[in-house]
């Protein structure tokens, strides 16, 4: 499918300097009137609203560290719908002996109480931190007494002394939560040069790319302020919409210290600074640990890819990913052998070493997930990715694993794996793959049910989901069993009980449970009037977006969803009138559904399919989907009558 997705990428040499004066760094004055402002003007339904946002970003040209400086005033409107602001937490990343720390915290809650500001501080009794992975600690504040019409203010410094990053962190400038004013700032020594990557569709009111005398030296500053900036509006069927957000980040493109050194990453110099890293290309050469793991019988099997699945095989089921992503190993691959755990890098650097020593054409394949948003092509850096995979070069094409998933196979890939691109990282060049997901993950809902004489409905449902679908809720399902087999009563507002959720033999992942009912049927008389699709009727139209469609379709997969009910119906009783079947596909047979009804003795069968042929599509088959979708929502709440014979 053609793909339509709008990116702006903006190097500095292309922004110019405002020539209205404007100054940044400039935090207004507390205003009283701010804490009796009722609503917001940019959205009178925003449970919230930025009153200022000022990111800075300064690289001390002394030491090399960055400080990232903040400073936020934030007005809350509806205290129940802008949990997102009541917390602060900062990320704090450690690197063996370096470790980044945080300065300057100050916050205060300020709300009107009989016409007098009442400012309280936020104290350090309200902090805590959690551990979020090994290198990571996140440091949280709570925000006292918080009222409906409070201004939430903090500001605070981290301080980095990752000397010369490559790249500087990127922030988010379009938000879900409005902005009267929101400022970026990078200020950086004239002999440390970076790009700024401008990513999105909003253009700052003011902006300023300059060389300037700042703390005592030569500066190059990047300043960019934006007003008015209404909350971004969500779309369903997008998978990650910070793709499609305005955002900043900046990447290390030069150094000047009595010789110049050039960054500015190409994915072939970020190839070669992965194979020289000791957690990346270190663990590659480790084939003596390869050789003594290899899983017995490789050496006699004749095909390539017999081995491939055989070795990927031995992996997947030897060892359990720790939900820990990453390009770089934690503790290396031998640690990973004699743990049998280990983060995403550990696995499936793994499973190339193994792959190569059995002398199959297999390398590294580093992708960012659907959730860490798109790979940047444009102005590449190691630090837009998250994830590897393994690779492995066959006559009909590439070939991709990921053993962290115990459901996947060779290319099946778990829903956060397929996100557009990835960059093979061979041992002598760096190639760029377009990924596109060809296996379908498929839904089956299937009900078995009776119609009682007193009208009351019982009988068991099964959900079995599979390929993609399957290991997505697999996910879920590991996250919180308690809360993904709740989801049901919470859904369907049926009294289920006896809920099994496994896993199938083939990776196919089923929940079955019992079910009864006295809410599905009105009595009128001799008749019974039922919907013969149960709980599974489509109550609405999923594609009921007003305003025009502005980003792609994304479903991750090409699907087919099947709802089945086999209905028996009560002895002396007959079906009035049998439903109208249907059936409607798009011209080019990319979208198709269809409901079918049929009486087989004392039974109903009512079959609702719906077949959707790619993973995504263009903005432009909206109107396709919205005509669909309104056309099972409409068939699939016809009702039949049940009429009890003299």
């Amino acid at each position: 499918m053609k793909r339509i997705i709008l990116v702006l990428v903006c190097s500095a040499n292309l922004i110019f300097i405002n020539a209205q004066k404007h100054e940044f760094l400039n935090p207004p004055k507390f205003s009283d009137a701010d804490l009796s402002k009722g609503k917001s003007l940019l959205d009178e339904n925003a449970p919230a609203e930025i009153l200022y946002k000022s990111v800075h970003y300064r690289i001390d040209i002394s030491t090399g560290d960055l400080h990232k400086e903040y400073v936020y005033r934030i007005k809350i409107y509806n205290k129940d719908k802008a949990e997102d602001w009541l917390n602060v937490e900062v990320p704090l990343y450690k690197n063996n002996n370096d470790q980044e720390t945080l300065n300057k915290f100050k916050a205060f809650t300020y709300n009107l109480e009989s016409g007098n500001v009442v400012p309280i501080k936020v104290e350090k009794s309200s902090k805590y931190k959690s551990k979020e992975s090994k290198n990571t600690t996140v440091t949280k504040f709570a925000f006292p007494n918080v009222k409906d019409g409070s201004v939430l203010e903090y500001q605070y410094e981290v301080l980095t002394p990752f000397a010369f990053l490559y790249t500087i962190p990127e922030v988010l400038i379009e938000l879900d939560t409005p902005s009267l004013y929101t400022e970026y700032i990078l200020d950086t020594p004239i002999n440390i040069l970076y790009n700024i990557n401008y990513t999105g569709s909003l253009a700052p009111k003011y902006r300023e790319i300059a060389d300037r005398t700042l703390y005592g030296a030569q500066y190059k500053t990047y300043r960019f302020g934006f007003e008015n900036l209404k909350g971004f509006k969500t779309e369903k069927f997008v998978r990650n919409d910070r793709n499609f957000r305005t955002k900043i980040s900046a990447e290390l493109n030069s150094t000047n210290f009595n010789e110049l050194k050039l960054y500015s990453s190409s994915w072939e110099q970020i190839r070669k600074r992965l194979y020289d890293h000791e957690d990346f290309g270190g663990e590659l050469k480790k084939s003596k640990l390869a050789k003594d793991n290899m899983p017995a019988g490789i050496s006699e099997m004749k095909t390539d890819m017999e081995k491939a699945n055989a070795i990927f095989a031995y992996v997947q089921k030897t060892f359990t990913w720790n939900k820990d992503r990453g390009i770089y190993t934690e503790d290396g691959i031998k640690k990973l052998i004699d743990t049998k755990v280990g983060n995403a890098a550990e696995i499936n650097l793994f499973l190339v070493l193994l792959l190569r020593e059995a002398n199959i054409k297999a390398d590294p394949l580093v992708i960012s997930t659907v959730d860490n948003g798109m790979i940047n092509l444009v102005s590449p850096n190691v630090t837009n990715t998250n994830f590897v995979l393994a690779a492995v070069e066959t006559a009909g094409g590439i070939q991709t694993y990921d053993a962290t998933s115990k459901q996947s196979s060779m290319n099946e890939l778990p829903l956060r794996d397929w996100n557009e691109y990835g960059i093979l990282l061979s041992r002598d060049k760096a190639v760029q793959l377009r990924m596109t997901n060809t296996k379908p993950g498929n839904t089956f809902l299937t009900i078995n049910a009776k119609i009682n004489e007193d009208g009351s409905v019982s009988g068991a449902y099964s959900d079995k989901d599979t390929g993609v679908f399957a290991m997505y809720v697999k996910d879920n399902y590991d996250e919180n069993p308690d809360k993904y087999k709740k989801q049901y009563k919470e859904n369907f507002a049926v009294d289920f009980t006896g809920i099994d959720s496994k896993v199938l033999e083939n990776g196919e992942f089923e929940s079955t449970m019992k079910f009864s009912s006295t809410d599905m049927i009105d009595k009128i008389g001799k008749k019974m009037i039922i919907n013969p699709m149960l709980f599974l009727n489509k109550n609405s139209n999923e594609f009921d977006q007003v305003e025009e469609r502005k980003y792609p379709i994304d479903f991750g997969a090409a699907s087919t969803k099947v709802k089945k009910v086999i209905l028996e119906i009560p002895e002396g009783y007959t079906v009035e009138e049998i439903p109208k079947s249907k059936k409607i596909v798009t011209e080019d047979k990319e979208i198709e559904y269809s409901y079918v009804v049929e009486q087989k003795g004392n039974k109903l069968e009512v079959t609702a399919t719906t077949k959707v042929a790619s993973p995504d599509y263009p903005k432009e088959y909206y109107p396709a989907f919205k005509q669909i979708w309104g056309v099972a929502s409409k068939h699939e709440n016809q009702v039949i009558s049940l009429v009890k014979k003299s």
